[in-house]
């Protein structure tokens, strides 16, 4: 890629310089600056351009590759993925999944307040520290059996959350029916064992194999708009993959 890349970075901001690195180059990619195919200077290059570290420019295009929207190629290096790979996905919650089998879910919000966000959600959720989010847990159940403890953090700016809503139709519903459009997901799926609070609200007994999944949800704009931490009962829940090779 011949010039300089299409960003700067602002070294005094709180917001680490290697997602002020992706988050711009996510949003050049998503706008069509860089175009599908457009082949990126290698990391030391483009962290000279940028006067950042190696390591950060390293730690950026990692978190891209991630998000599929880059791609290393042995011989050709780092490449803008085209369009019949990066293409819109439709994300749905655990509340959708469950009806959509016949299940009939319900939802106890255990909490729902606005707090200033901590780092490491501010730093999930690619917001400066101190800005109001909402902070949300809920017990899913199906059927009358609790399957799910869900701790969500959303800025408060995105849309308007309310008990009953949460309780009726469910996080992303609520929040598609307030204009968010679900983009893409980074997710995590391993295994945590019980404490005692979520022994106590999944049934079962403190030290159980649960199964965990954190999960960052972007939408159309390039915002992360939504971060949670939940675990399911490894009794009743399992996560599904479909592999294709490339």
């Amino acid at each position: 890629m011949s010039g300089s890349l299409p960003l700067t970075v602002d070294k005094t901001s709180p917001v680490p310089l290697y997602h002020q690195v992706a988050q711009g180059l996510e949003i050049a990619i998503r706008s069509g600056e860089l175009q599908p195919g457009t082949k990126l200077d290698n990391e030391i290059d483009l962290a000279n351009q940028l006067n950042v570290s190696r390591p950060t420019m390293r730690r950026a295009m990692d978190e891209l590759v991630r998000a599929g929207l880059l791609v290393r190629k042995r011989g050709v290096g780092t490449q803008v993925i085209g369009p019949q790979v990066r293409r819109s996905l439709e994300l749905t919650s655990l509340h959708e999944d469950l009806q959509r089998t016949g299940s009939r879910p319900t939802t106890d919000v255990l909490d729902l307040t606005r707090i200033p966000a901590g780092e490491e959600v501010a730093l999930l959720l690619g917001i400066v520290p101190g800005e109001e989010v909402y902070h949300l847990v809920r017990l899913r159940s199906t059927d009358g059996e609790p399957l799910a403890l869900m701790e969500n953090w959303v800025p408060a700016r995105i849309c308007e959350l309310s008990r009953e809503q949460l309780a009726q139709d469910g996080l992303y519903s609520t929040m598609r029916g307030q204009g968010v459009t679900f983009q893409l997901a980074h997710q995590r799926v391993g295994a945590v064992s019980a404490d005692a609070f979520q022994a106590e609200q999944l049934g079962v007994e403190p030290g159980a194999a649960l199964v965990s999944m954190h999960r960052t949800a972007m939408d159309d704009l390039g915002r992360q708009v939504e971060t949670g931490r939940h675990v399911y009962r490894a009794d009743k829940y399992s996560f599904e993959l479909t592999l294709v090779q490339h």
